[in-house]
């Protein structure tokens, strides 16, 4: 799953994939993902894991790094 939410961010950033590798990096305050990509990465989030990622109630502090991605994942696949 991991590797799948790298390169999502990957392709919706138009980064490379090696830019991601730090899963702790606040990919934010670094400057990696801004809210246009945001909400491509959410739609293609939706899309691969086939779970619900409502805009309006995303909180960016719980979507700020790939480990924190891959923990949201997990929970609304639980949902």
């Amino acid at each position: 799953m991991k590797e799948d939410i790298i390169n999502i961010l990957a392709d919706a950033t138009g980064r490379d994939a090696s830019d991601f590798a730090d899963s702790s990096e606040d990919l934010f305050a670094d400057g990696l993902l801004d809210s246009m990509a945001t909400v491509s990465v959410l739609l293609a989030l939706q899309d691969q894991f086939s779970i619900q990622v409502p805009v309006s109630e995303f909180d960016r502090s719980q979507w700020n790094t790939v480990d924190k991605m891959v923990e949201r994942v997990k929970e609304l696949q639980n949902d």
